[in-house]
């Protein structure tokens, strides 16, 4: 089983070779790229049936021992994330297939999405399973590079603007993440991940802090957590729907991932875990007030991404195994929704030439399945009951109450109000494209391609699907959450004699 960790990198990196010099031909091109997530899917959900039975499974490339080489480390927690990252990889490129994106264009190099594409997919899993700090940047390096060519596609005024703003953003977050990655080797003399567990423990507490604040900050921005997010909602809403779904639901929580790694398994009950349940207090607040105030509707989707990071922050600051839990679970969760909610207003663009809430209205009558499509994916979002947004919520919110204490609880506060201010602006935004008359008359533009659809209606049953699975899916949650509280079995997986 171990064969297959290199896998999930390895498939879409020879993948974008391939696809790179199939760019005159689109057909093969597009078989290639779907084969290689398809494929890569395939392999994650075989990784997490063998983390859960067995216990992480470790690669050291190369042959080089650990903490020497490099390490790949797919655990429970690695692999549920390659496993949910996988679909919606498929699903959104089955998508940007459907509507031409991948395929032709006038102005723009668009042969070159499905290599581009692929790196992006080989940047996110090799964070992912990445055992080591440089390794974890490069992973980041790939998927940023990977998402300027991306965001810029079509080369428009405004998008190479605002995808200006998110590389000069996140390469400023790159280069805290190489400093951090720097004084951490010059303080440890290692950056292997279980290697710095044991090495951190001898460090003065001082010396602990001030490289768990610069990881935080470099992971923050990443992640988009209050008052990091500025760049997010201008520069998502530019890119292309399918580009800005992708990015919504995974590049932000490539970032959360490295926070729930390097908090768990390097910093145990430190002090900024109250850091951290402030700025998710504060996340949560400042991203939903900002929904509220949009008219677009793209915009709004991006406020209500930064709000919902707050959620998983909280179970991170908890520090908890029931916190972990659910925060876990939040980010399976929040990943399907966000990237279906994201492609249900790439829809509606296409349908109908807007995405502005005041020009449309009457969507229930023009096109019943994509209000379907959007009212499904809504609620999950807001917490209704019996969706999977309301299990996680609730997972959350029960772990900050059997903490006890006043942040908790002001959490717990202020988590509901914004579940509540969720399902306002859900219902504002049903309310306004989907039922009222409209101000003026909707022009279809065409009819919707049957792939694009398709590729929603996937995403939209995987997120159902998450409340009928509820039950082993905790089940995965907890068991990460434990092995990730007790750090043993990551640690003796990756140095079965101990560390040096």
């Amino acid at each position: 089983m171990t064969a297959l960790v290199p896998l999930p990198v390895l498939l879409p990196v020879l993948g974008a070779a391939l696809t790179l010099l199939l760019a005159k031909w689109p057909v093969p091109q597009r078989i290639v790229s779907v084969g290689c997530l398809a494929t890569t899917l395939v392999v994650a959900v075989l990784l997490l049936v063998h983390a859960y039975r067995h216990g992480p499974a470790v690669v050291q490339v190369g042959a080089w021992p650990a903490p020497v080489g490099i390490v790949l480390v797919a655990d429970q927690l690695a692999a549920l994330m390659l496993v949910v990252s996988s679909a919606v990889t498929l699903c959104v490129l089955l998508y940007s297939i459907g509507q031409g994106q991948a395929d032709t264009g006038e102005s723009a190099p668009l042969a070159i999405f499905h290599p581009t594409y692929l790196v992006l997919t080989a940047g996110v899993t090799n964070a992912f399973l990445a055992g080591d700090l440089f390794n974890l940047f490069v992973g980041f390096e790939m998927l940023l590079a990977a998402s300027f060519v991306l965001i810029t596609l079509n080369s428009t005024r405004l998008r190479i603007r605002t995808g200006s703003t998110y590389v000069v953003v996140n390469v400023l977050a790159s280069m805290i993440f190489l400093i951090s990655v720097g004084l951490v080797y010059a303080a440890t003399g290692t950056l292997n991940l279980a290697h710095l567990a044991a090495r951190f423990d001898g460090l003065p507490e001082g010396v602990r802090l001030s490289l768990q604040l610069m990881l935080l900050l470099a992971f923050g921005i990443k992640a988009a957590v209050f008052p990091l997010s500025a760049w997010l909602p201008d520069s998502y809403p530019t890119a292309p729907a399918p580009v800005t779904a992708v990015f919504a639901g995974l590049l932000t929580k490539v970032g959360v991932y490295a926070i729930i790694r390097t908090q768990t398994l390097l910093f145990p009950g430190e002090q900024a875990d109250r850091v951290l349940m402030v700025v998710a207090g504060l996340t949560m607040l400042v991203g939903i007030l900002g929904a509220v105030a949009q008219s677009d509707l793209k915009r709004l989707f991006s406020f209500t991404l930064v709000s919902h990071i707050g959620y998983m922050i909280f179970g991170v600051g908890l520090s908890t195994v029931a916190g972990l839990v659910g925060a876990i679970f939040y980010v399976v969760h929040h990943i399907t929704i966000q990237t279906t909610l994201f492609l249900v207003a790439g829809l509606i663009e296409q349908r109908t030439g807007s995405t502005d809430l005041r020009r449309l209205g009457g969507l229930a009558r023009l096109t019943p399945l994509l209000a379907v499509l959007f009212f499904v994916s809504a609620m999950n979002l807001a917490g209704i009951p019996p969706f999977s947004g309301f299990l996680g919520k609730l997972g959350l919110l029960q772990a900050g109450v059997a903490v006890g204490g006043a942040l908790p609880w002001t959490l717990v506060a202020v988590g509901t109000l914004t579940s509540l201010l969720t399902l306002y602006v859900a219902s504002r935004v049903w309310n306004l494209a989907f039922w009222r008359t409209p101000c003026q008359t909707v022009e279809p533009t065409a009819p919707l391609p049957a792939l694009t659809v398709g590729a929603t209606i996937a995403l939209v049953a995987l997120g159902v699907s998450l409340t009928v699975v509820a039950g082993p899916l905790f089940d995965v949650t907890t068991g990460a959450a434990v092995d990730l509280r007790e750090r043993t079995p990551y640690i003796h997986a990756v140095l079965p004699d101990g560390p040096p």
